[in-house]
């Protein structure tokens, strides 16, 4: 099995919703803003709704929970699904607070699916993707790769 490199992709942060504590951690609902993906067979934007539903456990790591969509530069729309796990260790702490990681300060992985109905991009629909994460002062920047 190998891993190749589908696209990156890079959204903004936008409003953040604490919802608090409760029985599986500090739960936060975080809009997602403007982005953009960048690949050689998936290239657009991010449109409509979007959000990650996180939650930090106790042991420090955020649970990851995003949906989005993405509208190619040639007119179809993929449904983004990811989730995984972000360290919420010093580095990015910091980041959150305005400074950039890298992709080695700490674990930021992600487990992403993508759907589409569109007979140009149902590929997608049975194919497996990974993406690693690093935060940015405006957002995150995420490589995905495709196991083949």
């Amino acid at each position: 099995m190998d891993l190749v490199h589908e696209f990156t992709f890079q959204v903004a942060r936008s409003e953040s919703f604490p919802v608090g504590a409760g029985p599986s951690g500090r739960r936060t609902v975080a809009a997602i803003g403007d982005g953009w993906v960048k690949g050689q067979r998936i290239t657009g934007t991010f449109v409509g709704p979007g959000a990650d539903w996180a939650v930090l456990g106790a042991d420090g790591f955020f649970g990851i929970d995003v949906r989005a969509q993405i509208r190619t530069d040639d007119g179809a729309v993929i449904l983004l699904t990811y989730t995984g796990s972000l360290e919420l260790n010093e580095r990015a702490q910091a980041a959150l607070a305005g400074c950039e990681t890298s992709l080695d300060d700490h674990y930021y992985r992600t487990h992403v699916r993508l759907e589409c109905g569109d007979e140009r991009y149902r590929w997608v629909n049975r194919t497996l993707f990974v993406g690693e994460g690093r935060l940015i002062p405006a957002g995150v920047v995420y490589d995905v790769y495709r196991l083949t």
